[in-house]
């Protein structure tokens, strides 16, 4: 199992498959973005990977539904808006998996920083990293916060038909059409969490 990390390591050593990957996997209007203005917001979020039944799984979070929250109710990674005590945006990243999940930091070893993705509707400019973890995770969830975490096998990425689209509701008077998305196990995941983790699974892919 240390091939997939010792492969990911090597492959931060070269260019990320950036904009390119996040695009294939963003509904057609994000083509239009040009990047995230001075004024925007920073966040971090972290792709922890862990070993489970002989393969590398992906954790997500299941986002409390919050009318407040363009987000809430969404499929997401750990993560949040940097805080004045952080370092750094890894320092922010770390700490939000730590308050919301029960990660320590001290589990996680660092792999690197995936590519910058900025979100218009909520004006964040998110900062991924991945990292992993020798084993899988013991959670303590962040009530407010946090409804629930899925654990994903990388290798269900793999499987045909986990790549779809479909329309998607975003408030009483807009649908976007043909938004692609990743269907795990009936459940949508779709706009910044599918395109960071579509540059995961492309730095994964063999050249």
């Amino acid at each position: 199992m240390t091939e997939l990390i010792q492969k990911l390591e090597q492959r931060f050593q070269s260019s990320l498959p950036g904009r390119d990957a996040h695009l294939r996997m963003a509904h057609v209007t994000r083509r239009h973005y040009v990047g995230a203005p001075t004024a925007a917001r920073q966040a971090g979020v972290l792709l922890a990977l862990f070993p489970k039944n002989e393969e590398w799984h992906v954790l997500f979070i299941e986002r409390n539904a919050n009318d407040r929250d363009h987000h809430g109710g969404q499929i997401s990674f750990p993560g949040g808006k940097a805080e004045p005590s952080d370092s750094n945006m890894l320092d922010t990243a770390l700490r939000e998996a730590e308050e919301e999940v029960g990660i320590g930091r001290e589990q996680v070893k660092v792999l690197g920083g995936l590519t910058e993705l900025y979100i218009p509707v909520s004006n964040f400019q998110v900062h991924p990293f991945l990292g992993y973890l020798d084993s899988p995770p013991t959670y303590k969830l962040q009530a407010e916060e946090v409804n629930d975490v899925l654990e994903v096998p990388l290798s269900h990425f793999q499987q045909p038909g986990t790549r779809q689209v479909t329309d998607i509701r975003i408030n009483p008077q807009i649908t976007l059409k043909n938004v692609p998305y990743f269907d795990l196990h009936g459940r949508v995941l779709w706009g910044a969490t599918a395109m960071m983790l579509n540059e995961l699974l492309e730095l994964m892919a063999d050249d």
